[in-house]
């Protein structure tokens, strides 16, 4: 029921002015990590209240021209509550593109209020919704080119619902689009959705921008979004919004992790093993999030070669404290006697890559390369069940992603690097294992002997080149798995559901390419040609 016009603004004025508002919390998953990346914030009114729902809250706002007031507050109360429950990872503030010109975030209110409260910018994500249209694009360029300068991630909501949104995208370049709901319900048994999503999925990759997947709320679409390599999710299956959100993964979300997903890098570590977090990690005695910054300092100069130290929450990490930038602080006058009691929250890095023990080798690899620099410095903290277990380095991993694609190399075959017979035998093992539907197809050229002895082993190389192409070029790196059992014989698994269409497309294909090899000339001498 809406109230009276009076009544409403008498509502409105008596929330914001007792600081009424309240956020809840909901988790954002990393699939790649296997770990939370952070929290986005939803906001409330009182319980009691006819403005609790968020369309009635900001509907009101917008009738009385409050909207701005309430955004402010709105973020307020965010941060207050995120650095209060000391959440870890990135927090996700929700705002009107208009907000970004709002003189308080812009005049540094809002970047004064993170500072007192220990949080580095980098770990807000500044989110913009599409509720309303943008006037001033020039304006909205400069404000995020002012935000990124300080720290700011920018991301957009609910990519998909509109036109609008497309736009965005286009202009802001974003650092993480989050796709909408309806393509993400159903995802597991709806073509077209999934066709959708792989689409976005292209155009995040040529952008250099992360994908968050919300609105998970099935088992079915859980896999799939995770097989299909989207970066986050989010969604009630992994959690709802809450004011004390959770701060582990729940047992279903773990178990749904662990359900087998095959890798199609012939990157392995022996038959059916793949390398993992847990394999590179290096067991550091973490302190504890209430240590002193002098205990810290008294460890690093302890044992010369601790690099990093890892600061837990109990049996949880909450942040890593780098040996080099923590020295290099108290190096200068009087830092030691004015920080040298406090907390060692003050300097430690409260977003550190967190992973889980069983991410494989290329999921770290491909977070690394899309992380911060520091990261390659800092390394990551290995986690089992959401407790902390150890600490990796970048130079262990690099190391191994090293001595993998040696060991890959050694069994790829020479003509076209494609995996030979030691990885396609690896990968069924594991797809078998697995229990996971797939067709597999066996290809050959017929007639290819009679063209190689007319021809010549030069020009056969190119015909096994150009199938070996083609074939990549029709199948889904993502999901399918080509494999060059030698000569002019491959191997396929695919696990795409068109993979019949695919089938036909190599062959009609090779079929048009082949047929400009050969001048007609050629084609009454070999009198027969490849098909």
């Amino acid at each position: 029921m809406q109230l009276p016009i009076i009544d409403e603004a008498n509502e409105l004025g008596r929330i914001l002015a007792d600081g009424l508002l309240y956020p809840v919390f909901q988790p954002i998953l990393d699939f790649r990590l296997r770990a939370l990346q952070g929290y986005e914030s939803l906001i409330r009114a009182p319980d009691d209240s006819p403005l609790h729902r968020p369309d009635q809250l900001f509907a009101a706002a917008a009738r009385h021209g409050l909207a701005d007031e309430l955004e402010h507050a709105c973020r307020d109360a965010s941060i207050r509550a995120f650095a209060e429950q000391r959440l870890s990872g990135r927090l996700f503030l929700n705002v009107t593109p208009r907000c970004l010109l709002d003189v308080r975030l812009m005049n540094g209110q809002t970047a004064n209020l993170l500072s007192s409260l220990g949080i580095a910018p980098n770990r807000i994500v500044l989110e913009l919704t599409e509720n309303q249209k943008i006037t001033d694009m020039p304006g909205i360029h400069d404000a995020l080119v002012h935000f990124r300068g300080r720290g700011f991630q920018i991301a957009i909501d609910d990519l998909g619902e509109g036109f609008a949104n497309l736009r965005m995208w286009s202009e802001l370049r974003p650092d993480i689009v989050k796709i909408d709901k309806h393509f993400v319900h159903g995802i597991a048994d709806d073509r077209i959705k999934f066709h959708f999503v792989r689409a976005m999925q292209d155009l995040a990759e040529i952008c250099n921008a992360s994908l968050v997947a919300e609105g998970i709320e099935r088992l079915e679409d859980f896999i799939c979004i995770r097989d299909m390599g989207i970066a986050c999710g989010q969604g009630y299956f992994i959690a709802r919004p809450e004011r004390e959100p959770l701060t582990c993964l729940p047992g279903a979300v773990q178990k749904a992790l662990e359900l087998q997903s095959l890798s199609l890098s012939p990157l392995t570590g022996g038959p059916g093993k793949l390398p993992t977090a847990r394999s590179l990690l290096r067991h550091i005695e973490p302190v504890p999030a209430d240590s002193r910054n002098e205990t810290v300092i008294a460890r690093f100069e302890a044992d010369p070669e601790l690099d990093v130290l890892p600061v837990v929450q109990g049996s949880q990490p909450v942040g890593l404290i780098n040996r080099h930038s923590m020295i290099d602080r108290f190096a200068r006058p009087f830092r030691k006697e004015l920080f040298g009691r406090k907390s060692c929250e003050l300097f430690m890095d409260h977003a550190p890559l967190v992973v889980d023990q069983h991410a494989t080798i290329q999921e770290l690899a491909m977070m690394l390369s899309l992380a911060p620099k520091h990261y390659l410095f800092d390394g990551f903290i290995v986690t089992g069940d959401g407790c902390y277990l150890g600490v990796g380095s970048s130079h262990d991993l690099m190391a191994t992603i090293t001595e993998m694609q040696i060991s890959a190399a050694r069994y790829a075959n020479p003509l076209t690097q494609l995996p030979g017979n030691v990885p396609i035998n690896e990968h069924i093992d594991r797809i078998l294992k697995g229990g996971q539907a797939f067709v597999a197809a066996y290809i050959d050229i017929d007639n290819f002997k009679p063209y190689n002895d007319t021809f010549g082993y030069r020009r056969g190389d190119d015909v096994i080149q150009t199938l070996a192409r083609l074939i990549c070029e029709a199948t889904d790196e993502h999901c399918d798995f080509v494999g060059h059992i030698g000569g002019d014989d491959f191997f396929v698994v695919f696990r795409s559901t068109d993979w019949e269409m695919r089938c036909w497309q190599i062959i009609s294909s090779f079929a048009e390419t082949i047929g400009n090899l050969l001048g007609a000339e050629e084609r009454l001498r070999a009198g027969s040609r490849p098909c």
